[in-house]
């Protein structure tokens, strides 16, 4: 519990944030680590002063995305710290360690609705549920592996084993990213079939991976932490065997 509360103080005595609601601003380095490490996904905005080219549609934008921490920083310092060399909008996640760049000088034209939809993509969770959205921020992902967890919303254990599977994300950064599949959405009927799965056979956890192309199912069972979390071993240690019930496509996407 300390460490919470250290952490919730330092954010709220590192951060400026006007009376009048404007966003926070990072004044130093110490206080940029801070709101960066203060939840899964947060946004800054580094621009030089409120004049600068898409300042004003990223404030748009940052309202259209909440709860999604967002702030701005003018602080060089704070932009050397995080290699940034000129007005750019960042997005820094913990699902996959990743600080992904939108250099504002590469932009002939900036509108928040395409603002919205940058910060949208990119949105990774520890637990991100697959949609057309997230699908494009997943697969752009340097981490190509993906847990896949398929339950339909609604079901009785469907908040239990998101909020399992969410709580056991961390201990893979880097190496897979968890996602969840709600097997009750027609648009999801090909990713169930790509496993052999229908919607009445689930929950199912399966891993496909993306550098290979293939993918492997969870013998049903219990989905319990500690066997997800061998699963997910038993793969990186070359274990397992693809699956063999897939459906025939030979490829894919999710």
């Amino acid at each position: 519990m300390f460490p919470a509360l250290f952490l919730s103080l330092l954010v709220y005595t590192a951060v400026a944030e006007d009376k009048d609601g404007a966003l926070p601003k990072l004044g130093d380095v110490g206080a940029a680590e801070a709101f960066i490490d203060s939840a899964e996904v947060v946004v800054v905005g580094f621009f030089e002063g409120e004049d600068s080219h898409g300042y004003k549609e990223f404030v748009e934008a940052a309202k259209e995305v909440k709860p999604i921490p967002v702030a701005v920083c003018g602080e060089k310092e704070v932009w050397a710290n995080l290699s940034i060399v000129s007005d750019t909008i960042t997005i820094f996640r913990k699902a996959d360690n990743h600080q992904e760049n939108l250099q504002l000088s590469d932009a002939k034209k900036i509108e928040t609705d395409g603002l919205v939809r940058f910060i949208t993509v990119n949105e990774l969770r520890y637990i991100t549920e697959y949609n057309q959205v997230t699908a494009v921020g997943l697969f752009n992902s340097d981490v190509k592996t993906h847990l896949l967890l398929f339950t339909n919303r609604g079901s009785d254990d469907y908040t239990v084993l998101k909020d399992r599977m969410g709580a056991l994300a961390p201990e893979f950064t880097g190496k897979f990213l968890f996602v969840l599949i709600n097997g009750a959405v027609k648009s999801n009927e090909r990713s169930l079939g790509y496993f052999g799965l229908k919607s009445g056979d689930l929950p199912r956890v399966g891993i496909y991976d993306g550098d290979s192309d293939m993918k492997w199912l969870l013998a049903e069972g219990e989905i319990s932490t500690e066997r997800v979390r061998e699963f997910c071993q038993s793969f990186l240690r070359g274990d397992l065997k693809e699956v063999k019930e897939a459906g025939p496509e030979s490829k894919t996407e999710l």
